[in-house]
């Protein structure tokens, strides 16, 4: 079952002053979510993300084109009984307490007032949101705020969530806490569709990605597929480095750069295997920090992707 669908989905508007002339936000996307997974929509500033996330949520109309969730037109009521939404950049009744905003979010979904008072309160922990609860929302900074509208997002247990830059303004820690909430809301069977440019939370949530950029749709699937696992080399990071053995990584290692004093990262070829040399370098009296197999990574499938982009602008 699909939960998103869209089909040449294109939204035009009008800019300038005088002679108003169209432009094209997005432009005949064809995209299509299943149901139950997490999928990462990705792109730079200005791909048209947010635009998107609007059409399927009716803040804007489409100048052509059409959306459905879970197979029904993107305006059903039912639907829209089926989902959350949080938006990129969320404003909420400064005056309340989170806690009083999330009950109101819940009453708005007809909860009793008990349910709605330990719903907010789960919520809140489960985001982070201890003592400062009570206090008044003005009081916020951005990433408690942010923390606040993902808990207003699933308030109502949703089928599907549609988040736009979740991680916007949350601290590491932070980030971490909603990439285990996002796997939370996987394993309890919800759909999880996200926009962002935080790449590397996309390539440890998601089971399948799209790449926008300029308004167009530049690749679609699942990571596995379109990324090249496949070991291309070895990535060396040591300490304690003299400059005689500096001199001496410098003609075995395919690439050398310099960390700080005595710290350097080696680029190795994929054979012969590492092992030797590794143990080479410990006899010598140098550190090893770390061995990494080097891979293709979504940031080099984003970047080749946008960078198409502009040769066909």
């Amino acid at each position: 079952m699909l939960a998103i669908a869209t089909y040449d989905l294109t939204k035009n508007y009008a800019v300038g002053f005088w002679r108003k002339r169209p432009y094209c936000a997005l432009d005949r996307l064809s995209l299509e979510v299943e149901a139950g997974e997490v999928f990462g929509f990705l792109g730079p500033n200005g791909a048209g993300k947010t635009t998107t996330l609007k059409l399927l949520m009716q803040l804007v109309y489409p100048t052509s084109g059409r959306a459905e969730i879970f197979s029904r037109p993107v305006g059903d009521l039912a639907v829209k009984r089926r989902l959350g939404y949080l938006p990129e950049n969320p404003y909420f009744y400064d005056y309340l307490t989170a806690e009083e905003l999330l009950s109101y979010f819940a009453g708005l979904f007809g909860f009793s007032p008990a349910d709605r008072r330990a719903r907010a309160s789960r919520l809140l922990d489960e985001v982070g949101i201890g003592r400062e609860r009570r206090l008044q929302l003005r009081k916020f900074s951005k990433g408690m705020l942010q923390r606040v509208g993902i808990a207003q997002a699933i308030i109502h247990d949703p089928e599907l969530v549609i988040f736009d830059e979740p991680m916007s303004g949350l601290d590491p820690l932070g980030r971490r806490e909603v990439r285990a909430l996002i796997l939370r809301l996987r394993d309890r069977g919800c759909t999880v569709f996200f926009s962002s440019h935080v790449l590397s939370d996309a390539e440890s949530l998601c089971s399948r990605v799209a790449i926008l950029a300029k308004g167009r749709l530049m690749k679609s699937g699942r990571l596995s597929d379109m990324l090249d696992l496949q070991a291309q080399g070895w990535e060396l990071v040591v300490g304690s480095v003299t400059e005689t053995l500096a001199g001496t990584l410098a003609a075995r290692a395919r690439r050398m750069t310099k960390i700080s004093e005595g710290r350097y990262t080696l680029e190795l070829p994929l054979e012969p295997p590492p092992d030797r040399f590794v143990t080479e370098l410990a006899a010598a009296g140098a550190v090893i920090v770390s061995l990494n197999p080097l891979r293709d990574t979504l940031e080099d499938l984003f970047i080749e992707q946008v960078a198409k982009s502009g040769e066909r602008a």
